[in-house]
């Protein structure tokens, strides 16, 4: 069972969509700055989207524990993890856990089907 609102989670999916359909954003499948801070500085040119914002607000919104079930479902929707490894990759997520989790999400370009596949895997979706 998922704590974080399943709405919250397609509000979300609604987002990444929007963000991920401009032209103007370019994220790099091999990132060239191994600090790991490399999905900031590429969304620095991005802050001021509107979409941008409004998905980060939410996330930013969500207790600690929600944030890192939505980097959880992320991994389960890409095949990191399967529903029976739930556990682990929540134990992982929280193990990984930072302020900058809006930022580690947008930064996938697929987000929105990953986080659509992982709701799936626990028998529900955005119902689109």
């Amino acid at each position: 069972m998922l704590n974080v609102s399943v709405y919250s989670v397609c509000r979300l999916i609604e987002l990444a969509r929007e963000f991920h359909a401009q032209e103007a954003v370019s994220i790099p499948e091999e990132p060239n700055n191994p600090s790991g801070d490399w999905s900031v500085q590429m969304l620095a040119s991005h802050a001021d989207d509107a979409s941008f914002q409004e998905f980060k607000s939410i996330v930013d919104d969500l207790e600690p524990d929600q944030q890192q079930e939505l980097v959880a479902l992320l991994w389960l929707g890409r095949g990191d993890y399967s529903h029976a490894e739930w556990a682990d990759a929540l134990a992982l997520a929280a193990d990984s856990s930072n302020s900058r989790t809006a930022e580690y999400l947008i930064a996938h370009p697929l987000l929105s089907d990953y986080l659509q596949t992982g709701l799936e895997a626990f028998g529900t979706s955005c119902g689109e």
